[in-house]
């Protein structure tokens, strides 16, 4: 195979407008290029969001590759050098709404598995797509539904290796082993609205409550650990009052977030947050919301086979790193000991003029092959 192969399938899939959850027919056109390869392809459909369970051979160790077939909304169209569902080569550059995040890396593992199952028939092991078109929005009826399928059936995954845009400077410099957990809250501190001239009969919830905001801010949650720094507690928003300046607020409204690290539960940050509160004499509700949960794979042979991988074919010794957002990585950790995240550079992702440098087309397919090639020898 070559370069050509990989950006032609990214070109196809750039051109299929699959805004979330709408898949506009990715998944199928992969299943037409896995099903000779030998997979078996199964179409899983939650609340109409399309997801596929694609797998090549019954024995172990099971190697999955993930992804999302899904982006997220193009903006001003206007804006655009040249319109988001039209792959255009431009510059060194292919440009289009997923090209960074994350259909060159689906095109990519596609490939690398024609590739590898080319010249190695007899591979040992299995290999496996889980593949959703559900990332970029609620994330509620896509890879989490599979995972819980996978789980109900007993199928074990050994490796997964999400095809999400780490990279920074240069392709390759960095892979994700892990994703903070990010626990959101929102307080609703209670007082007594009234004339500001007479506050002796009215209650501020904004006096009431600002010292243990102060506390909350000055808490030292956790320290991290080897991989992650320590977690992070911050206010988005803050609402009190009518406007007016000549009257008390009856209420106040936080909205804050947790990105948490292993070395915390979202319980124990509950529980945490509740005490601090409770040293104060005042009403309040609190909601919580969890959008994910921490996960961590330390060094091992997963990462060790891609990082070798990506030396092989670019020099560069990689940084295993847990920055950044949320992934779907964090349900596939639910049932997978080992969950990797690595693909193309991530400056322009979800950003007007998304594009991937040509240049780093093929060493990522390139890479993904390799990989295969160290955990499932013939």
């Amino acid at each position: 195979m070559t370069a050509s192969r990989t950006l032609a399938l990214t070109e196809k899939l750039i051109s299929l407008s699959s805004i979330t959850p709408d898949d506009k027919g990715c998944q199928q056109h992969l299943i037409d290029l896995l099903t000779p390869l030998g997979f078996v392809c199964e179409t899983i459909i939650s609340n109409g969001v399309t997801n596929l369970w694609a797998r090549r051979g019954t024995t172990s160790p099971v190697f999955v590759f993930a992804g999302h077939t899904d982006v997220v909304p193009t903006g001003p169209v206007e804006q655009w050098r040249s319109l988001p569902f039209i792959p255009t080569l431009r510059d060194g550059k292919l440009y289009g709404r997923g090209a960074a995040d994350m259909k060159t890396s689906i095109a990519a593992m596609v490939v690398a598995c024609e590739e590898f199952i080319a010249a190695t028939p007899d591979h040992s092991g299995s290999i496996a797509f889980l593949i959703t078109s559900d990332e970029e929005g609620p994330a509620v009826d896509g890879t989490v539904v599979v995972c819980e399928q996978l789980k109900a059936r007993g199928e074990q995954i050994d490796y997964c290796l999400v095809g999400e845009p780490t990279s920074s400077a240069e392709l390759g410099d960095m892979i994700k082993n892990g994703r903070r957990g990010s626990l959101s809250g929102r307080l609703t501190v209670k007082g007594v609205q009234g004339h500001i001239a007479y506050p002796q009969l009215a209650k501020n919830p904004i006096h009431l409550a600002a010292q243990a905001i102060a506390d909350l801010v000055a808490e030292r949650w956790d320290d991290g650990n080897e991989y992650y720094l320590p977690t992070s507690w911050q206010m988005s928003n803050i609402n009190a009052g009518t406007g007016a300046n000549n009257v008390i607020p009856g209420e106040m409204v936080i909205d804050f977030n947790f990105r948490f690290s292993t070395a915390s539960t979202d319980e124990g940050l509950r529980a945490r947050v509740h005490a601090i509160l409770d040293q104060y004499d005042f009403p309040y509700d609190l909601q919580w919301t969890l959008s994910g949960q921490a996960f961590l794979t330390p060094r091992g042979s997963l990462s060790d086979a891609l990082s070798d991988a990506i030396i092989e074919e670019t020099g560069i010794t990689t940084e295993l790193s847990t920055t950044g957002g949320t992934s779907d990585g964090r349900f596939i950790a639910q049932i997978c000991p080992q969950v990797i995240e690595f693909g193309p550079p991530n400056a322009s992702i979800h950003k007007i003029d998304e594009h991937i440098e040509l240049r780093h087309i093929d060493p990522l397919k390139n890479i993904y092959r390799r990989t295969l090639e160290h955990l499932l020898p013939a």
